[in-house]
């Protein structure tokens, strides 16, 4: 299994902070946005008695709800087309592992979230990438350079939309263009949905379910981690029409039992957050996204992607290797006893040598604190690169 690049440098964090040393947490997208209250009392003013397990597709009430949620985006869903796992990670591993054979292949444009690498490892699956550039904003790459990766052996292709870690936002065109490749050379499309909610200038999230001619082969994941800022809770779904799809995931979900019972509560509970508080996290996220853009642009050597959405960015910067540079910051260095944690963005890619210069940034943290992360950043390249 691959090492996570997001938390590998855990260990140095923490002696850093043993050190006396405070740390800006970059590298992790844990936001500080507070999690609805609703879910919360939903939980604390429960009276259950005996915690049982629940179904095994989540509970009847539960995925009513979710269908009812996707209702108000104009997709209309049947509950049984909904599988309730534990987190989005499980739904990714649940879809990896019921279209796909050991020796399969599947196809993601990176940077990809790292940990669809380990997913991919753990169900005996082949990673076959094709690159997006931070010169085009890490633009969908054209589809005839997907065509030419298009094997026996490939059973999908694998997006996020918008994308971790780069914060983009597929287009229509780019969706519609999707869609119909997966259609010619019958693979499935699977879409990483989570931020959804999350777009940016006047911009619309266009899922993949609502194309009808690929509906049998169509597969979303989607989570309420980061929607109602609830990753602890560990709920997520998958979503197929095809029928055969859900009940080979069955299978898998079958093997853990069920997903846990109080989260799946707090999780019903948080779809009844009204609409204004998506509207104030919104304008949160684009002023930080256009703060912390505009501090990194005033860095001399470093290049950053304008992200769309999600509330990440793909910084370059001027050093050789962002590993190196990452486990310095906390190994070695402190301004006036502060220093930043980056995740190095080479762990998101799968073609060995890129993105070795590269960073992922989670601009989570209130404004006050992510202007004062730059700052230190800057001072680390500085001294980083006169040594």
């Amino acid at each position: 299994m691959p090492e996570s690049p997001i938390r590998k440098l855990v260990p140095y964090a923490e002696a850093a902070k043993s050190r006396g040393v405070h740390v800006y947490h970059l590298n992790i997208g844990q936001p500080d946005i507070k999690t609805p209250q609703i879910a919360l009392d939903a939980v604390k003013n429960n009276s259950i008695e005996v915690l049982a397990y629940s179904r095994t597709e989540g509970s009847e009430d539960y995925r009513r709800k979710i269908a009812g949620y996707y209702a108000k985006l104009g997709i209309e869903l049947n509950p049984a087309e909904i599988l309730v796992t534990t987190g989005g990670s499980e739904a990714l591993s649940f879809a990896m592992g019921s279209i796909a054979d050991f020796g399969d292949e599947i196809i993601i444009p990176e940077p990809f979230y790292a940990n669809y690498n380990g997913f991919a490892t753990a169900m005996g699956v082949t990673v076959v990438p094709i690159v997006s550039r931070i010169e085009e904003n890490f633009a969908l790459p054209p589809i005839e350079e997907f065509e030419k990766l298009i094997s026996p052996k490939t059973r999908a292709i694998l997006i996020c939309n918008p994308g971790n870690p780069t914060g983009y936002l597929y287009s229509e065109e780019e969706i519609t263009k999707l869609a119909k490749l997966v259609r010619k050379h019958d693979i499935f499309l699977i879409a990483d949905e989570v931020y959804r909610e999350f777009t940016y200038d006047g911009k619309t999230h266009h899922s993949i379910l609502h194309y009808p001619e690929i509906k049998d082969q169509a597969l979303v994941v989607d989570s309420v981690s980061k929607r109602y800022s609830m990753c602890g809770a560990r709920i997520g779904c998958l979503i197929s029409r095809n029928k055969e799809v859900i009940q080979t995931a069955l299978k898998f979900a079958q093997a853990r039992l069920s997903p846990p019972t109080y989260a799946q509560i707090a999780s019903e509970a948080a779809l009844d957050t009204p609409q204004s508080y998506f509207t104030e996290v919104k304008r949160e996220y684009v002023d930080r996204r256009d703060l912390i853009i505009r501090e990194l642009e005033q860095i001399e050597g470093v290049k950053v992607a304008r992200p769309q959405g999600a509330f990440y960015c793909i910084a370059e910067l001027p050093v050789e290797d962002a590993d190196v540079f990452a486990q310095w910051l906390l190994e070695s260095f402190n301004h006036m006893g502060e220093t930043v944690m980056v995740a190095p963005a080479a762990g998101f890619y799968a073609s060995p040598g890129l993105g070795k210069n590269q960073i992922r940034i989670a601009y989570v943290l209130e404004k006050d604190s992510l202007i004062k992360a730059v700052s230190i950043l800057k001072e680390g390249l500085k001294q980083y690169n006169k040594r």
